[in-house]
């Protein structure tokens, strides 16, 4: 099972980029994030046609979520994450499909540097890692896939001395992002991919893209009984290129049915 996610940027403008991908890669779950729409504005006709069920939580111009299956509709089991019930931004949804629990987020990007925005990431990362920890604690699959503005170590950005106050790097946010991770969840991409730079975003400026001047922040969090089952994953760099792209690539990872033996 390919299950992937891919912030869209904008999922009516970029349409036909999610469409042409869609049709090349057939991914079996993809997670969408800032899709910049209202509910009633999401392209479900368009997605339907193209062999996907879905979901979605949607913010007029700002922020949205969504989760797509292939030949099947996800199951909503929940909207929204939860410990704010003032928070009305559309940044978390979460659906069974095929006995796991997928979550798809957009966590907030917080800058600028210090501020109320900030302040917000923080307490959004607070509110995951105790919900993450009630996952866990289900002991079923789970997998957390989405735009984490996080940027984790410096393998995952282009020039880490450039962004040491930016809130996608700054130490909170990477402290808390590993003690998250620390619970018990397995970064999918770094899992397979321990040691080289690899990177899922790319500016739209200063030829960020053509200079490979990216950042690591779209990721997969997979619970211990899915990191057993991990078998792939990387990057569809190439759509970041296409015309009138997302700045963001499409990341996914690979599930296979058989459960690796220990040191394999």
């Amino acid at each position: 099972m390919k299950i992937a996610t891919y912030n869209v940027n904008g999922v009516n403008g970029r349409l036909e980029v999610l469409l042409r991908w869609l049709e090349a890669e057939s991914p079996d779950v993809v997670c969408l994030q800032e899709l910049k729409a209202p509910d009633t504005k999401f392209p479900a006709k368009a997605i339907n046609a193209a062999g996907y069920g879905a979901i979605w939580h949607g913010q007029k111009s700002w922020n949205g979520v969504a989760i797509l299956a292939k030949g099947c509709e996800p199951l909503l089991t929940r909207k929204g994450l939860p410990g704010d019930p003032d928070d009305i931004q559309s940044r978390y949804i979460e659906a069974a499909i095929d006995g796991m629990l997928i979550g798809c987020l957009y966590l907030p990007n917080g800058n600028p540097y210090p501020g109320p925005k900030f302040e917000y990431k923080l307490k959004w990362l607070e509110r995951l890692a105790t919900y993450a920890a009630q996952l866990l604690e289900l002991k079923v699959p789970v997998i957390l896939a989405g735009d984490y503005n996080v940027i984790p170590t410096d393998l995952d950005v282009y020039k880490p001395e450039r962004w040491v106050n930016d809130a996608l790097f700054r130490m909170e946010v990477r402290d808390a992002y590993k003690r998250l991770v620390e619970q018990g969840w397995t970064d999918g991409i770094r899992e397979l991919h321990p040691d080289e730079p690899i990177y899922t975003f790319w500016d739209y400026f200063r030829n960020a893209f053509g200079r490979n001047a990216g950042l690591r922040i779209d990721h997969f969090l997979l619970s211990p009984d899915l990191a057993t089952k991990l078998s792939g994953a990387g990057v569809d760099r190439e759509v970041r290129g296409w015309s009138h792209t997302s700045d963001h690539a499409p990341t996914w990872v690979q599930l296979s049915k058989k459960t690796k033996q220990a040191g394999k």
